[in-house]
């Protein structure tokens, strides 16, 4: 089996300054892009960024942004996470994520989803009444691009493609393409069935729940006839020198954040009683570095993956903090989970 691959994930949370007050959406961006150069410096695998249309969040375009990281890094991979193809056209995402392969010198990968939120329906003009039609189809049109071949394709979603020769290809030949699940069984099948690389976004409760869904991704691959990749996950944290230090400079941005989520979709206030539970027992990684590597190597002891992502920004942690969060994820994380899974 191939090294594990360890990245981080970022939504591009807007965060404050040292003197407590949140900074612009555009300073937000320029932050994103200082803590990519970061990763790449310190031995982080691979950077991706989700895309947003919601004020606490900078990235709404996340391959432009990448394209930016892209001129000032030279080893991380860079990708979305996820980029929303319901509401986008999958001609123009793969050009221009092929043209982020060609500034990056290879470097590219798009994960799609449907996205977690779903303003960007209403933005661009979609019907949330055609939410599993949009994606369906919309993938299915994706898998013809890769080939990167002329494409005939018809649908409902968009207009008909009759030998479309779609520029500019990769260098390569290959796009990397994996796709987000959020805990849909249908999802996994279906990424089975277009044999791409299954992301599972493993936000709360035991890891190990979700075990199940990597094994059907593997007999569903077999059923197909499909190659099973190895599977990938993301999950929140956050590391400082502490466990306490950890939770003191996560815990108040994160609260809020998770709080004003919730409303909109009918959960109470979290309590910092359950939050303590999350990390002792559930998908928040939050602590010092030996405290996160031993939660991270278990995880993927558990599940089998051969990718983890740590989410290391939720609501407006401090620009310092999360520097420093990047800084120790790269240089004592990652070499700590290497070393505990090769022992």
């Amino acid at each position: 089996m191939s090294e594990l691959v360890l990245g981080l994930d970022t939504f591009g949370d807007v965060p404050e300054d040292d003197s407590g007050a949140l900074v612009s959406h555009a300073r937000s961006i320029r932050q994103t892009v200082a803590e990519a150069i970061l990763a790449d410096g310190v031995g982080v695998d691979v950077l991706a960024l989700g895309e947003h249309h919601r004020p606490e969040y900078s990235v709404s375009t996340p391959e432009t942004v990448l394209a930016g990281i892209a001129t000032r890094t030279e080893r991380i991979r860079l990708s979305s996470g996820v980029t929303v193809l319901s509401s986008d056209d999958p001609v123009r995402v793969f050009q221009r994520f092929s043209t982020l392969d060609a500034l990056s010198d290879g470097r590219a990968e798009v994960i799609l989803g449907r996205g977690s939120f779903t303003e960007s329906f209403p933005l661009f003009g979609y019907d949330l009444a055609d939410y599993d039609v949009l994606f369906e189809e919309k993938l299915d049109l994706f898998v013809q691009l890769l080939k990167e071949q002329p494409v005939t394709w018809q649908g409902t979603v968009r207009p008909p493609l009759d030998h479309a020769e779609v520029y500019p290809p990769t260098e390569s030949g290959h796009l990397t393409t994996w796709v987000g699940v959020g805990g849909s069984p249908q999802s996994v099948v279906r990424t089975a069935r277009h044999g791409l690389p299954l992301m599972i976004a493993v936000i709360g409760g035991s890891p190990k729940r979700f075990t199940s869904y990597v094994d059907l991704y593997k007999r569903a691959a077999a059923q197909f006839g499909t190659t099973a990749h190895p599977v990938a996950m993301h999950s929140p944290g956050f590391v400082a020198d502490t466990d306490e230090e950890a939770r003191e400079a996560h815990w108040p941005g994160y609260r809020v954040i998770r709080n004003r989520i919730g409303a909109l979709r009918g959960w109470p206030p979290i309590r910092r009683e359950e939050y303590e539970a999350e990390i002792a027992h559930g998908s928040l990684y939050i602590g010092s570095p030996e405290t996160v590597a031993r939660k991270i190597a278990r995880a993927v002891g558990e599940l089998g993956v051969g990718r983890f992502d740590l989410i290391y920004t939720a609501g407006s942690q401090a620009i310092g903090a999360r520097l420093r969060s990047v800084e120790l994820y790269g240089t004592k994380v990652i070499p700590m989970v290497r070393d505990i899974l090769a022992g």
